[in-house]
């Protein structure tokens, strides 16, 4: 199946009542773990990258870095037999948004929700309008999620207004919206008891229709978090959305469910017991397995979760 467009798995999802992992990666090992939990689950996927990761692929140069990216997940995804695509995760620099957009991506987000509500309107028409006449879907954000990911860091976490939302996304003909409604970005989202405002959701999707998308998604596996600090790793403290909690927002209305920090210590989990297991060890080719293996499994039970296994 040929490399789609974000939008035509999204739609497809918000049909049909299920959500798709989106699931970012920073190299070779993390996308082919996740291809393979894919196939095997014959479930959608979206590849997403932050400004940070494109950075890093292309030393320091956008369009290179965005190129490395799509060259790499368009030509694995051209050989598959379920839909893949290729998301910009929260973008907020113009020329890594445009370098994405020139180099083939199937969605970018312009996250401006930093900034007040008419600027944040302003600025993502504006990208909307670059992005789709190019056939490039739109993801934006409204509310802030505390925590910090990558280029994205916020103190403090301010809900969505729902009637905001309506209007927002009329005015800016956005393609999905991450409304923000409890959840953080990092390993440590809750202080308390994990609690989302589910009320909100369920307007946000009323007034707008659209596919919406949950940032800060990770569920800290405890699985996972238990190897990793058997081998040395301190994630004290870290606490993500619980299992039932992702399922309630599928079922009034996420659509698209983002998931970075459960694959990154997954990979450091199988990275650790190896090269502890095997200290004699040197190629890199080897030591990469276990961590490829940890974050197979963990995108696996979240397809499943999600309900998107079976539907490519």
């Amino acid at each position: 199946m040929p490399y789609v467009n974000t939008k035509e798995i999204l739609e497809k999802a918000n049909k049909e009542y299920y959500a798709v992992a989106a699931l970012n990666i920073n190299n070779l090992e993390f996308l082919q773990a996740i291809l393979e939990a894919g196939i095997e689950k014959k479930s959608p996927l979206i590849i997403e990258t932050s400004e940070g990761a494109i950075k890093y692929a292309g030393m320091g140069d956008p369009l290179r870095g965005a190129k490395f990216f799509v060259d790499m997940v368009k030509g694995f995804a051209d050989t598959l037999d379920i839909p893949v695509s290729l998301h910009l995760d929260h973008g907020k620099d113009f020329k890594y948004i445009v370098s994405a957009i020139k180099a083939g991506y199937s969605s970018v987000m312009i996250d401006a929700s930093d900034k007040p509500f008419e600027e944040n309107v302003k600025i993502t028409k504006e990208i909307v309008k670059i992005a789709h006449s190019v056939g490039v879907s739109v993801e934006a954000e409204l509310g802030k999620l505390a925590g910090i990911e990558d280029n994205v860091s916020s103190a403090e976490s301010v809900l969505v207004n729902p009637d905001e939302a309506k209007k927002f996304v009329e005015e800016t003909q956005v393609d999905f919206l991450a409304p923000a409604i409890g959840t953080s970005h990092g390993a440590f989202k809750f202080k308390g008891e994990a609690k989302l405002d589910y009320d909100r959701l369920k307007q946000v999707k009323e007034l707008t229709g659209i596919p919406l998308v949950l940032h800060g998604a990770s569920s800290v596996v405890e699985e996972i978090v238990e190897i990793a600090e058997k081998y040395g790793a301190d994630f004290g403290g870290s606490k993500g959305v619980p299992s039932e909690i992702l399922k309630e927002t599928v079922q009034l209305g996420i659509n698209k469910v983002n998931t970075d920090t459960d694959l990154r210590m997954a990979f450091v989990a199988g990275l650790r017991e190896y090269l502890h297991n095997n200290p004699k060890e040197f190629d890199p080719r080897n030591y990469m397995k276990k961590g490829k293996e940890y974050v197979k499994k963990v995108v696996a039970d979240r397809l499943e979760l999600l309900g998107s296994a079976g539907k490519a």
